[in-house]
């Protein structure tokens, strides 16, 4: 199995350059939803990227960037608490993140799964994707993400946006090698140059954007409001962690879990959120279009993505790069979003079926009905709403309905038998 330890530096670049073209769609289009600088987005994924692998010892080939489990969370934040206190309750996501590492490294994993059986899991993945579904709609339609005002006249909107989805779908389908991993970089560029000729794309802020710009940072404040609106929901998001790190590892063939340890890679992961929401950028993740470019280009070599964080880091102060990615319409998100929101739901679905969950057994059918529909139905109860309370009522009934092996479904029970 080839290493690529020892290739020279600009190869290494080159590579680590390719990665971050591979998460750049994922990447810059989270903040462009949730109104977050696209700039400094790329500046915190970059540095996020740095320290998760100064954290686990530079031992695993993984990218960190903004995060879609928190795109709707961030979107009811800002609107009942603003930007600087969502960004202290993301800070606090982070610092969770680093209580559990701590916790895992005490304890060990037991606990984890305990806590986070696929009925738990599956449920809030799924509510995450599919509780963003009118968003898509909406911007698909040439509306906000909340349908209060149209921007872009409907038939040119919806034109634009289905072909946006269809070349993405066709790239992501169809597309042979590394291509196959940017399928919505090519969605973007499509949809954008038919919205040049449908002359609806505004290019005045790159004339006046300048070439070297600091992103435009942002400081958190603290509320606890806030605060505990934004913990709940980043019970998702670690869950997804464990996922991409085993992901990985079965495509190096490594346990990372073991070394440097499910206790490391988390603290990494939580120092990342944090740093990025003391920044003004979202929170990181782990991102599994990465781990797919790794599996592609059989290149194992951490250093890679070194490179891929130093090239977001360098970008992220290119102030005419920032201000184009922010002209892109909002047709051309709205259409791709159609797939990227379902293909999250999907992942929820599919931790179900690769488990085997009896769904027909009552515990799991009330943990997984009454999380959908808490969380896709937007129910508030105290200072819990949508996802942060889906999260934490499937934990509590999965911790108090009877029948804990059910929880695991038939493929963690037969090799017991």
């Amino acid at each position: 199995m080839q290493e690529h330890t020892n290739e020279p530096v600009w190869k290494q670049a080159l590579a680590g350059s390719q990665m971050l073209l591979v998460a750049f769609g994922a990447l810059v289009l989270m903040p462009l939803i949730t109104g977050l600088d696209p700039n400094v987005a790329l500046f915190t994924a970059g540095v996020g990227t740095l320290i998760f692998h100064v954290v686990t010892g530079g031992q695993i080939p993984i990218f960190l960037a903004s995060s879609f489990a928190f795109i709707a969370p961030i979107i009811a934040a800002k609107g009942r608490f603003g930007l600087e206190e969502t960004l202290g309750g993301l800070m606090a996501a982070g610092i969770l993140y680093i209580i559990l590492a701590g916790v895992v490294r005490a304890r060990g994993t037991g606990f984890v799964t305990r806590l986070l059986p696929p009925v738990v899991i599956a449920p809030v993945i799924m509510t995450i994707g599919l509780g963003l579904a009118s968003v898509a709609v909406h911007m698909a339609s040439g509306r906000t993400g909340d349908g209060a005002a149209e921007l872009v006249p409907y038939n040119t909107a919806i034109t634009i946006a289905m072909i946006s989805l269809a070349v993405t779908i066709v790239m992501s389908v169809w597309a042979k090698g590394i291509f196959r991993l940017i399928p919505i970089m090519f969605g973007v560029i499509v949809g954008y140059t038919l919205s040049w000729f449908a002359g609806i794309v505004d290019t005045t802020p790159v004339q006046e954007a300048p070439w070297f710009a600091v992103p435009n940072f942002v400081a958190p404040a603290f509320s606890w409001g806030a605060i505990l609106f934004m913990i709940p929901v980043a019970i998702a998001p670690a869950i997804e962690h464990i996922g991409d790190v085993l992901a990985i590892g079965n495509v190096t063939r490594k346990n990372y879990l073991q070394k440097p340890g499910l206790h490391r890679t988390l603290l990494g992961d939580g120092l990342a959120t944090s740093a990025a929401s003391m920044l003004g950028g979202p929170p990181n993740t782990t991102y599994s279009e990465v781990t797919g470019a790794v599996m592609l280009t059989r290149n194992f070599n951490p250093k890679v993505m070194w490179w891929a964080a130093g090239t977001a880091i360098v970008l992220a102060f290119v102030g005419k790069f920032g201000a184009a990615l922010q002209t892109i319409p909002v047709p051309v998100m709205g259409g791709i979003l159609c797939l990227l929101f379902g293909s999250i739901a999907v992942v929820g679905l599919n931790t179900l079926i690769r488990h085997q969950v009896d769904l027909s057994q009552p515990r799991n059918l009330v943990i997984v009905g009454v999380t959908l529909v808490f969380g896709i139905g937007n129910m508030v109860v105290g200072t819990l709403e949508g996802i942060a309370l889906c999260a934490v009522v499937a934990i509590a009934l999965n911790l108090i309905l009877p029948g804990e092996k059910e929880a695991w479904g038939k493929r963690i029970q037969e090799p017991k038998a």
